[in-house]
Formats: structure tokens, sequence, C-alpha cells
């Protein structure tokens, strides 16, 4: 079982941006793989840290979390953070966390004699989703233009900033000796040059290429949820990472379904001979059609639940209802023999309305919905 980000950071789930902020980076100090060389279990507690703070630093995925646990970035390559972080992306993305903890803004021995590895840009797509699709999960194949490295560009280190990414500056002010480090502008921060551009290379030695990217959707899914398949991004110059794929879930609106939550709602018009005699019908649900049996003097805005037939909870925890909500059809114009008819049993006992106190009310069906 996954440990709580809380509980990872060492706060509580009130805890403000800034006091994320500090315990991480008191957590990520403590575990830094210059203070804890060869130590596998500091290296683990320190890309949790970073997984933890990851998700707890971005307000939409903190309150994803906050609602749906780990389970709201499980499934394919992951949400967010609930992926397993390398070393390269904690160090390109939160490097000014550690400010000058570790040798003026550089990571020591890490990546190669402190040497800076940029994290590509990211990229982001649209996938559309029916109800069936996000009910059984789906995986989809996408089709995506990312920059890549052109074949037969090479890098050479930068002469300025000797691989680093920045430039380090020493200067004496009433303070004292003050330190400062700025981004190296012969490189860009990648700590590398071109030394060799292949024809329709970009300035940074990179070209359009498209590929063919699957993604795996977990059930249960929203729309306006976003996953991220990491690595599927633009490539980085040099030695740089590449960025990540972002994925925004756009669902479909079903015909006859409309989703509430975790519930589905399904309007069923059947006429009054059906409501005064009893039927069966045959409705849609998300994992086919199921036949369903209507009692005798069965009356309008009676709600039948099927139980389990909705849509599965991102947690795991089982899966929402199918409502089926009955509405019994009055017809609006009737032949001379169909009027004759109702006339005679206008005043029938049978047919004046004698409601019981087990028929519940509108607001009262209403409640129990949502309850």
């Amino acid at each position: 079982m996954k440990q709580d980000f809380y509980e990872i950071l060492g706060i509580s789930k009130g805890a403000t941006a800034a006091e994320i902020k500090k315990a991480y980076r008191k957590k990520a100090i403590e575990f830094h793989p210059d203070k804890n060389p060869g130590n596998k279990e500091a290296e683990e507690k320190f890309k949790l840290a970073a997984e933890a703070y990851e998700v707890l630093s971005d307000s939409d995925k903190k309150a994803k979390y906050d609602q749906y646990g780990h389970a709201a970035f499980e499934g394919g390559q992951g949400f967010g953070g609930g992926h397993h972080m390398n070393m390269d992306d904690i160090f390109s993305q939160f490097g000014d966390i550690f400010g000058g903890a570790f040798g003026g803004g550089g990571f020591g021995g890490f990546g190669g004699g402190g040497q800076r590895r940029m994290k590509g840009s990211n990229l982001r797509i649209r996938v559309k989703l029916t109800l069936e699709e996000i009910a059984n999960g789906v995986e989809k194949k996408v089709k995506v233009r990312r920059k890549v490295k052109a074949q037969g560009v090479d890098y050479r280190t930068c002469p300025t900033c000797h691989g680093t990414g920045q430039i380090t500056k020493v200067v004496n002010s009433i303070l004292g000796r003050m330190q400062t480090s700025t981004v190296c502008t012969s490189c860009g921060g990648s700590g590398q040059i071109i030394g060799n551009k292949p024809h329709g290379a970009d300035a940074h030695g990179l070209e359009i290429s498209e590929e063919t990217v699957s993604i795996k959707i977990p059930a249960g899914v929203a729309d306006g949820m976003q996953l991220k398949v990491g690595g599927k991004g633009n490539d980085a110059p040099g030695n740089g990472i590449p960025g990540d794929l972002l994925v925004a879930i756009e669902e479909v609106e079903h015909d006859t379904l409309k989703r509430e939550g975790e519930n589905l709602h399904y309007d069923l018009y059947i006429s009054f001979p059906d409501a005064v005699l009893g039927t069966s019908k045959e409705i849609d649900t998300v994992t086919g059609k199921v036949r369903i049996k209507l009692e005798t003097g069965i009356q309008s805005g009676k709600i039948l639940r099927l139980r389990g037939k909705g849509i599965p909870s991102l947690n795991g925890y089982g899966s929402g209802d199918l409502l089926v909500h009955v509405n019994v059809w009055t017809p609006r114009t009737l032949n001379k023999e169909q009027k004759e008819f109702f006339d005679r049993f206008k005043e029938d006992e049978h047919f004046i309305p004698k409601p019981e106190k087990s028929d519940k009310s509108f607001f009262e069906k209403v409640k129990d919905m949502f309850s």
C-alpha cells in the first residue's frame, strides 16, 4: 500500500503552500544523494518526498489527491506525481527548492560532475472518451508530433559554463561575500552547445517527428482530468530529458445515459397501459442492454436502482448505481372510442388517486437518490 503523501512530508492535510515547500526542502536536504552517497534507502525516501511535493504543491493535483487518494494518479503512465519519479525528473523540476544548500544551486556529483540536465517542453492533447470506455477502461493510440534529436546531431560541453548550465559569481557587499548563480547565456542552461547540426534541424538540433503513443486510461476517469505520459513530450537539447505528454480527458455525451459522479441516470418512458398492467423493458447500461421488470400499477416518478451498474470508482471501491426514472406517458390526443373508455371509468374507485404512506414524495425520492 502506498504511503500517504502528507505522512511522507510530515505535515497535516491543512498545511499551507509555504509549509509544504518548507517540509519538502527539509526532507530533500536530509535524504539528498550528496549527503547519503550509495544509500539506496535514502535515495528512495528522496524520490518519495519529490513525488509527494509534485502533487501537493500543485493546487489541482492536490485537490484530486485529497478527493481520490493515490487512485487519482494511477493507470497507464500515471497522473502527475503518482508514477515512480527518476532523479533526472526531480533535479530538473525542483532544483530551485534546494537554493544554495548544495554548492550554489548545483547538485554535486549527480549526473556527471554536477552537469545540469534540462527537461524538454511538455505537449498537450485532448482525448475523447465514451461512457462505455470510461466505465470499462481503455487503451488509446494517438499520433503525436514531437521534437526529437535530429539524426547525426552532436553536442559538446559549453566552454562558458563548463557544462553546469550556470554562471556563478562571487561579489563583495556590506554583508560580506555573496554568491549568485544565473543561467548561462551561451547554452541557455543546457550545459551543451551544438557541434554538428544536420540539415533540417532547428537551432537546438531538434526536428519534428510523428510518433504513435499508447495511453492506458483506467476506468472511472472524469471529464477534465489530466493524465501524464512520461517522456513523450519534446526532447531537450544535449543530454537533457524529454518533456511529458499531458492528456486531457473529454467525456462524450451519451444518447440516453446521464452521468452524475459515479451514478448514471436513465429516463424510461412507458405507456399508460404498461403502467397499469406491468411490463418488461430493455434499457441501456454501460456494459450493454439489460431487461428490467416493471410491476403492475407502477407510478410515474418511481426510481428503480440498479446497483453496481454505474461508473467504477477511481479508488477501486466498487461502482456507482444506475437510477432508472419511470415516466408514465399521458397521451395528448384520443379518438372518440378512447375518450368514451376513460369517461366511463373516470369516477371508478380504481382510477381515483389514493397515495399510501409508503409512496414517497418527489422530494423524498431526490433525498434518497443522493443518500
